[in-house]
C-alpha cells in the first residue's frame, strides 16, 4: 500500500515532475540541491499541516525569475491498496492566491485535515537531529504528527484548541464579558481533554511497541508523556477560570495542553536524551520512527519518508534498518547523494536520479 502515478507542478525547483510504478521502497538519489527533499516535501504535503519543512506556501510555488510572482502549485498522487487505486489526492495552490492551500480527494473538495483519513504519513529529516534538545513545542508538534496516525481528527481538535485559547487571550487582554470567556475556555476544556488523550495514548502505544525491539544497533529510547495541566475536561475548564488574571499578567496561558512536554530518555541508563552524544540522540529518533511506522500502518496506507538516512550509518545500523522496514507495510522513500548505500535494497527498489528539478527512473 502507498502511493503512486505522482505528479508535481511548479513546485519547489521542479516545474513538471512525474513519478510512476513506485515499489515498497523507493530511492532519490541525486547531489545536494538536485530536488530530492522537495519530492519528500511534497509528499509530505498530502497529509494535514504544513509538510516537513513547516514552510509558508507562497515559498513553495516555482518562481520564474527572482522576485517574479508565484506560480500555483499542484501536488498528486493516487493512492493504492492491493494493487488497487482507492484515491486520487492532490493539493495545489490557484493564481492570485498563492497562501490558499486547496485540497481535492477524488476530484472533489476536501480539507487538508480530511487527508489524514487516507493516508498516514510519517518522516525523519536532518533538521530534526536536535528534536531532544529543540523546545518543547518542537516536541508537541512531532507528537501531534505522529498522533494522527491514530486519531485522523487530531488536526482539528490541535487547531481548534489554538483558536480557542487565542480567543481566549484577546478577551482576557479587553476585559471581555465573562459570559464569553465561559464559553471560550469551554471549548478550549473540550478540544483540550481530547489532545490530551490522543498524546498520551500515542505516548502509550509508542512505549509498548519500543519495549518489544531490540535494544541493539538502536538505542531503545523510553518515553513519557508529561501534562501541561489537568487532562479532564472538567478540571481543565475550573483550571482556565480560576487562572485568568495570572494568565492575563502572563499574556498567555500558563496550564493546559500548549503546556505538554514529551520527555525521552534512554532506556539502559535512564540519561535524558538532551545529555546524550549525538549518534545516540540520532539512534533513538530512528527507533521512535521506525516504532511509530508500525502503528502508522495499522487500518490506513502508510508512507515513511526519510531524508538522507541511510548514508549517516553504519553497516550494521543500515542492514538493520532496511530489515524492520522490509518488515513494515509503510511504503518507505530515501534520500541519498549516491546509491552505495542502498546496496541491500538495491534490486527491490524502484530509484530515479533527480537532477536540476528533473527525475529520470533508473
Amino acid at each position: 500500500m502507498g502511493l503512486s502515478r505522482i505528479s508535481l507542478e511548479n513546485f519547489r525547483n521542479h516545474p513538471a515532475t512525474s513519478l510512476a510504478e513506485t515499489a515498497h521502497f523507493n530511492l532519490l538519489v541525486g547531489e545536494n540541491g538536485a530536488g530530492k527533499t522537495n519530492l519528500l516535501e511534497a509528499l509530505s504535503l498530502l497529509g494535514p499541516g504544513r509538510g516537513l519543512r513547516r514552510a509558508n506556501l507562497g515559498d513553495l510555488a516555482r518562481r520564474t525569475s527572482p522576485g517574479s510572482p508565484p506560480l500555483p502549485f499542484a501536488i498528486g498522487a493516487s493512492l493504492t491498496e492491493a494493487g488497487t487505486v482507492s484515491a486520487r489526492l492532490g493539493t495545489y495552490t490557484e493564481d492570485g492566491a498563492p497562501q490558499r492551500r486547496l485540497v481535492r480527494v477524488n476530484g472533489a473538495p476536501a480539507t487538508a485535515a480530511s487527508l489524514a483519513e487516507w493516508l498516514a504519513l510519517s518522516w525523519l529529516t536532518p533538521a530534526m537531529d536536535g528534536l531532544f534538545t529543540d523546545s518543547a513545542g518542537a516536541r508537541r508538534r512531532f507528537m501531534d504528527r505522529m498522533a494522527l496516525a491514530l486519531a485522523p481528527d487530531h488536526a482539528r481538535r490541535v487547531n481548534a484548541l489554538e483558536s480557542a485559547l487565542r480567543e481566549r487571550g484577546k478577551l482576557l487582554d479587553s476585559g471581555g464579558d465573562p459570559r464569553w470567556l465561559d464559553a471560550v475556555e469551554a471549548q478550549a476544556a473540550d478540544h483540550g481533554a481530547a489532545v490530551t488523550l490522543a498524546r498520551a495514548e500515542l505516548v502509550l502505544r509508542l512505549a509498548d511497541e519500543l519495549s518489544a525491539l531490540p535494544p541493539e544497533p538502536f538505542a531503545r529510547p523510553a518515553l513519557a508523556y508529561r501534562p501541561g495541566g489537568p487532562t479532564d475536561e472538567t478540571a481543565l475548564r475550573a483550571e482556565l477560570a480560576k487562572s485568568r488574571t495570572r494568565d492575563r499578567a502572563a499574556g498567555r496561558a500558563l496550564s493546559g495542553p500548549q503546556r505538554d512536554e514529551l520527555e525521552v530518555r534512554m532506556a539502559s541508563t535512564g540519561h535524558p536524551a538532551a545529555a546524550c552524544s549525538t549518534g545516540e540522540q540520532k539512534a533513538m529518533l530512528i527507533a521512535i520512527s521506525l516504532a511509530h511506522g508500525i502503528l502508522a500502518a495499522a487500518g490506513r496506507p502508510s508512507v515513511l519518508l526519510l531524508d538522507e538516512v541511510a548514508a549517516h550509518l553504519d553497516p550494521v545500523r543500515r542492514a538493520e534498518l532496511f530489515r524492520r522496514l522490509r518488515e513494515g507495510r509503510a511504503q518507505v522513500w530515501m534520500t541519498g547523494t549516491e546509491l552505495a548505500p542502498f546496496g541491500d535494497i538495491r534490486a527491490e527498489a524502484a530509484v530515479w536520479r533527480v537532477s536540476g528539478g528533473g527525475v529520470e527512473r533508473i
